[in-house]
């Protein structure tokens, strides 16, 4: 009996070369007030892609990050 090999197939060759390099994938510099309205928006509303990117990272800077920080500590909850 012949043994067939299978062959995992990943797409066309340009997108193998994001998948063996993640960092080619493209980045933006937005400013946070470009887009926090977008995003305060789209939560409100509920909108599906919002869940889609949920986990994905973002980089921020760190005295942005330690601020946040503090005020998630020290915030009053809100009856």
């Amino acid at each position: 009996m012949v043994r067939s090999a299978l062959k995992v197939y990943f797409g066309p060759e340009e997108d193998n070369d994001i998948l063996r390099h993640p960092a080619a994938v493209e980045t933006v510099n937005v400013s946070l007030r470009e887009i926090l309205p977008v995003l305060v928006e789209a939560m409100n509303s509920r909108r599906g892609w919002v869940n889609d990117f949920a986990d994905d990272e973002l980089a921020i800077s760190t005295d942005l990050y330690e601020v946040i920080a503090a005020y998630q500590q020290y915030r009053k909850p809100v009856a």
